[in-house]
């Protein structure tokens, strides 16, 4: 093993998290980031880690700490702003990438736009490596396996249980959902990608035995399962954390049109919610995390609409899920696991029985 982990966004809250969980498993991540002062406290808590100074927005500084045996994790958002320049320099390299995006249109950037590039240079990008979206492709893959040649849609669903007060999301976390709340998404349908808006479509799912909504979103997911069963001709991807202000995101989804025609209206509304999101504290509530359970449920149709198959996971807390993730995925791939180069999705990089294995390590297990 001659390359290196190099993790950006360390002093974050995910960031943190995830260095932690390297750690925990035997790696020594280079901490990275523009703050010497904050990355060396936390370098100092965790053991005596590397750092380096350099500032993740700029390609030269990025591309100055990796080289084509090095794996670099980002965990700094929003990513549709900040992300580019570890793509391109990694792409440069010939590196592998992995990150903690959940943001549709920097996942769809990075599969449609840095893919080729990525495969012309020998280096493997996997985006949306954690909670967003790496539950729900494992499940619709392994629902997918137990359909059969019969499949013909998926639906995913992600949900959170339990909770309590407090703030249930990270400032990063709601500072990300704020950018893509007024971008268009995307489904696939009949053999390929189609745009529409955010929460256009809305269904229920059978959760820890209630019955509860979600709304469409952009994932991974609509990239990953096809490539595992070519003939599906729909795969939509369903976001439960709205609960009963569901009916509300499905309805505000019919404002794109709007906003489509006076883009000004979608700058000034994410203005508004970023500053009112700034107040925010920069960590989750430990107390609702603490009494948080993830769900992730697939269930696969035929074309008449028969169920086909079901899989049901469940999971810690979401940054739990995404620390340790990035982790197992990160060495994993330090150690030359990854299949490929080009954009993968979570089973392309890993293929499905050593994905599962790594999710199980990572507390994400058949429900049951």
């Amino acid at each position: 093993m001659t390359g290196k982990i190099v993790l950006f966004g360390a002093t974050g809250y995910t960031g943190g998290r995830t260095a932690e969980a390297m750690v925990s498993r035997g790696l020594a991540p280079v901490l990275a980031g523009r703050d010497p002062a904050r990355l060396d406290a936390l370098a100092a808590r965790l053991g005596g880690l590397e750092t380096a100074r350099a500032d993740v927005t700029d390609v030269a500084s990025v591309r100055a700490l990796v080289g084509g045996e090095d794996v670099l994790v980002s965990t700094v958002g929003p990513f549709a702003e900040l992300g580019g320049a570890a793509l391109a320099a990694v792409v440069e390299a010939g590196a592998v990438y992995l990150d903690s995006t959940g943001e549709p249109p920097f996942i769809r950037e990075v599969f449609e736009l840095q893919g080729p590039a990525a495969e012309r240079s020998g280096a493997a990008l996997i985006p949306a490596f954690g909670n967003d979206y790496v539950p729900g492709v494992l499940a619709g893959a392994l629902a997918l396996r137990d359909a059969g040649a019969e499949a013909d849609r998926v639906d995913v669903g992600y949900f959170i249980a339990g909770g309590g007060r407090g703030q249930p999301f990270s400032r990063g976390t709601l500072d990300s959902l704020i950018g893509v709340a007024t971008e268009r998404a995307y489904a696939w349908r009949n053999g390929g990608l189609t745009a529409e808006p955010t929460g256009a479509r809305m269904r229920s799912f059978d959760v820890a035995g209630r019955q509860r909504p979600g709304v469409t979103i952009g994932a991974t997911e609509q990239f990953a399962l096809p490539a595992l069963a070519p003939g599906l001709s729909t795969v939509d991807v369903y976001l439960g954390w709205f609960g009963p202000a569901s009916p509300v995101v499905h309805a505000a989804s019919r404002l794109a049109p709007l906003l489509d025609r006076v883009p000004a209206l979608g700058r000034a509304a994410t203005r508004v919610a970023r500053l009112a999101a700034s107040r925010a504290s920069a960590a989750p509530s430990a107390e609702n995390l603490a009494r948080s359970t993830s769900h992730f449920v697939a269930e696969v149709f035929d074309a008449t609409g028969a169920l086909l198959a079901r899989t049901r996971l469940v999971a810690p807390e979401a940054y739990a899920i995404t620390a340790d993730l990035l982790a197992w995925g990160a060495g994993r791939a330090l150690e030359g696991g990854v299949q490929g180069p080009g954009t993968l999705d979570p089973v392309a990089a890993f293929g499905l029985d050593v994905l599962e294995k790594g999710a199980a390590e990572a507390g994400i297990v058949p429900e049951g």
